[in-house]
């Protein structure tokens, strides 16, 4: 498979390298699952690491806040931006406390992050993160106004450059202590969405109208 944006000093694997993905496909599929990431970057001088919301289009990533957000304001600095996400697949437990691990999916990209400021590009841009979150929600939701888009920050990072870990082995115990009496096996885990609360305020009270389908889809459940 293509690799994304080459593998260079900061993103090359070292530890663990048989768990290292460096195609397009996975690191692609890593961000698009994962439903938050963190953003690493350098502000007066030292490292910031934040929880955001992103967006993935081809091999750009997208992120959003407001204008006073001093995240997005860093992020755009010479030094760039390192961002990761991370899917937790299970708890592996093994014979051993020293060989217990965990199955999970990362990836990590890095580039340097600039404004979005043409109108038009920042609008389609909030609309494809509405549909990432959520699929269909921008057809049941009001879209942004002018003032709101006058109020919200858009940047845009092209990855220069990305590796994933995949770990999703069983454990691995030392041969003396195969014979321990100690159960040893893989905890699987996954998102799971609770009932949905409706909010009871509002001049047309939401617990009046039913679920819509972006939800309902999102459930699991039929569309009516």
């Amino acid at each position: 498979m293509e690799s994304l944006g080459g593998t260079g000093p900061r993103s090359r694997v070292r530890r663990n390298p048989s768990a290292a993905r460096y195609d397009e496909a996975t690191i692609h599929a890593i961000f698009d699952e994962a439903r938050f990431c963190h953003v690493g970057f350098v502000r007066d001088g030292g490292p910031v690491v934040i929880p955001t919301i992103h967006d993935r289009q081809g091999d750009t990533l997208y992120f959003h806040g407001s204008r006073s957000a001093s995240m997005l304001h860093a992020m755009t600095s010479p030094a760039g931006a390192c961002v990761t996400a991370t899917l937790f697949d299970g708890m592996v437990l093994a014979r051993s406390v020293f060989m217990h691990t965990m199955n999970y999916r990362s990836a990590v990209a890095f580039g340097h992050p600039e404004e979005v400021t043409d109108a038009g590009e920042k609008l389609a841009v909030l609309g494809h993160f509405t549909e990432h979150v959520l699929p269909g929600r921008t057809t049941e939701a009001r879209a942004p106004n002018e003032r709101e888009l006058g109020l919200t920050t858009v940047v845009r990072m092209r990855i220069e450059e990305a590796s994933a870990k995949v770990d999703d082995g069983p454990p691995e115990d030392e041969p003396e202590d195969m014979d321990l009496p100690v159960w040893a096996g893989i905890v699987p885990a996954s998102l799971t969405w609770g009932e949905p609360i409706a909010d009871s305020t509002g001049a047309v009270g939401a617990l009046s109208l039913p679920l819509p389908p972006s939800v309902l889809r999102l459930l699991g459940r039929s569309l009516p």
